[in-house]
């Protein structure tokens, strides 16, 4: 599905990163874990187009999106989710779900399938998006970046300040979008590749089908998912 080649990436005269190449499958969670500052939001950023990378290339379902900027990568079926949510406070949860379907026709419908996977959005859906709990919130910038049917879905720390239920819902609904996918147009549901960058050991190690390890801009462990209790991955990420 998403295919990165030997990426670098600078702030400065800094090198965020090194040369980084991974692919993340139909079906799977990929997951990247690291402390801070090692550059895990850059990559994700990167592989959105809100940053640019200075070389490598990245191609998504067989085009090279490299160039691309961000809204034209929401064309081709990749959707985000920012670390802090970035919902817009001051508009309804309706409003701000009809945000994700900005590049479509405004007769378009709400997927109803967003409220099955999360119910809370359906009983709010004339509140404020200010005025939702910070998993709430997190909930409906997840259900944003659904609307419009992606194929690829990538999420900045989704549990980053979320009581353990809503962690329990969004793993729920992480493990059901990469098994089953979301069908968005009747007759039309795949699974969807989903890349994670995750602090919340725990919680990765649960989803993961795929892990990525970095320090510096760089990987230094990677495997399957089955394997991270037994090369000690819990360790190496908490050093």
């Amino acid at each position: 599905m998403l295919k990165v080649d030997n990426i670098h990436q600078y702030y400065g005269g800094s090198h965020i990163l090194r040369g980084l190449s991974f692919e993340a499958q139909q079906g799977e969670i990929s997951v990247i874990l690291g402390r801070n500052g090692v550059g895990k939001s850059t990559l994700l950023k990167s592989l959105m187009g809100v940053v640019p990378i200075k070389s490598g290339s990245v191609s998504f379902d067989g085009a090279e999106i490299g160039r691309e900027t961000p809204y034209e990568r929401v064309r081709r079926g990749i959707g985000y989710v920012p670390q802090g949510r970035e919902i817009f406070g001051r508009l309804t949860v309706e409003d701000n779900l009809r945000m994700g379907l900005a590049y479509k026709s405004g007769s378009t419908p709400i997927p109803p399938q967003l409220f099955e996977l999360f119910p809370v959005l359906k009983q709010m859906l004339h509140r404020r998006g200010g005025d939702l709990s910070g998993g709430q919130q997190q909930q409906l910038a997840i259900a944003r970046a659904l609307a419009a049917g992606p194929s690829l879905l990538i999420l900045d720390e989704p549990t980053e300040g979320i009581q353990p239920s809503i962690i329990k819902d969004i793993g729920r609904v992480l493990r059901q979008l990469a098994d089953e996918g979301l069908e968005i147009a009747k007759g039309k549901k795949q699974r969807m590749a989903v890349i994670l960058v995750e602090q919340y050991y725990d919680f990765a190690e649960e989803l993961a089908d795929q892990y990525l390890v970095m320090e510096r801009g760089e990987f230094i462990a990677r495997g399957r998912g089955d394997e991270m209790q037994a090369k000690g991955i819990r360790q190496l990420v908490s050093i």
